[in-house]
């Protein structure tokens, strides 16, 4: 059985969340130590017992110690079959890391998934950043996912629910490279007035048109649920910037937040964000391809030292950018 430090580096969910996923893939059994150390809440919170469940779905594991709190756990995969699964994380956790952990399977057997949380929330990319950034250099490479966002759901109550599906797919070598970049912004809401997404939407645009030339579209999207909360999503190619709206802050600055972000990501070079750098190591791995970024984020150092862990070789070389390549 492999063991892993859920305390080595980032020392977070990302290596729990992960693991797993690399676990029920190479069919390797897995027991992870001090989950979470360095959080401050140390331990499984609902959104991780919630990614394990996903990726259980799969395969049928033995585990023990997925509960919330625990610090020890482990999981003893069996083969890997098509899944079709409901997933209720029961709070506002991250609708997207679930599916950070549920993807990588999906891709190699099928299946789908039904996840209600949070779909805008704090510390995790927006399912709009997914949706928008994420997923794209995937599907051009032949991966084969839709999504749907039926409900969207904001911290603290949750109550948003997406529906994802993919078909057993085998991308080509993701050799990200230049193209014409592909940009928008999407500005969102629940139980607010429709002024707040338009004020959203305008102040990123402006934004982005003042410090980068260019004019993206707008995508309004106003709902009501369970929850209340604003988010702004803006992207060009695969860079993407993200803001939540809070209590008190002012539409305008949730637009220029996210516009802020994209902008610091183009300023920086490299074909990639920093986000996006980590969360596509896994498919650079399992399928090969290079790309670059214009820094090395403590998030993708480890996931190349996870990999490392179930035999996947990553190689880095840094210079004005860092080149990433399988």
């Amino acid at each position: 059985m492999l063991t892993i430090d859920g305390g080595q580096f980032e020392g977070g969910g990302q290596i729990v969340r992960m693991a797993v996923s690399l676990s029920a893939l190479t069919g390797t059994p897995v027991r992870i130590t001090r989950v979470r150390a360095r959080r401050d809440t140390p331990g499984l919170a609902a959104q991780h017992v919630a990614a394990i469940r996903a990726v259980s779905s799969f395969c049928d594991p033995q585990t023990t110690g997925v509960s919330v709190g625990s610090s020890v756990l482990t999981f003893i995969p069996s083969s890997l079959r098509r899944s079709e699964s409901i997933i209720d994380v029961g709070t506002a956790g991250s609708i997207p890391l679930v599916l950070q952990a549920w993807l990588p399977v999906a891709l190699k057997k099928g299946g789908s998934i039904t996840i209600r949380g949070g779909t805008e929330v704090r510390h995790s990319p927006t399912i709009d950043y997914l949706e928008r950034v994420f997923l794209p250099p995937l599907r051009t490479h032949g991966a084969r996912v839709k999504i749907s966002i039926e409900q969207r759901g904001y911290y603290p109550q949750g109550g948003g629910v997406v529906r994802v599906t993919a078909e057993p797919s085998e991308p080509t070598p993701l050799h990200l490279r230049s193209e014409e970049a592909e940009n928008g912004i999407i500005s969102c809401s629940s139980n607010l007035p429709d002024h707040v997404t338009v004020r959203q939407a305008e102040s990123a645009r402006k934004r982005l048109s003042d410090i980068l030339g260019i004019d993206p579209p707008q995508y309004l999207d106003r709902r009501s649920g369970l929850s209340t909360g604003s988010s702004c999503t803006a992207w060009r190619g695969m860079k993407g910037g993200i803001a939540l709206g809070s209590r008190g802050l002012p539409a305008e600055e949730v637009g220029q937040k996210a516009a802020d972000m994209l902008i610091d990501e183009v300023k920086a070079g490299g074909m990639v964000d920093r986000y996006l750098a980590d969360q596509m190591l896994l498919y650079l791995a399992r399928y090969h391809g290079s790309y670059t970024v214009s820094e090395l984020s403590l998030h993708t150092r480890t996931m190349q030292w996870l990999l490392s862990q179930f035999g996947y070789r990553v190689q880095i070389s840094e210079g004005d950018v860092v080149e990433v390549s399988s």
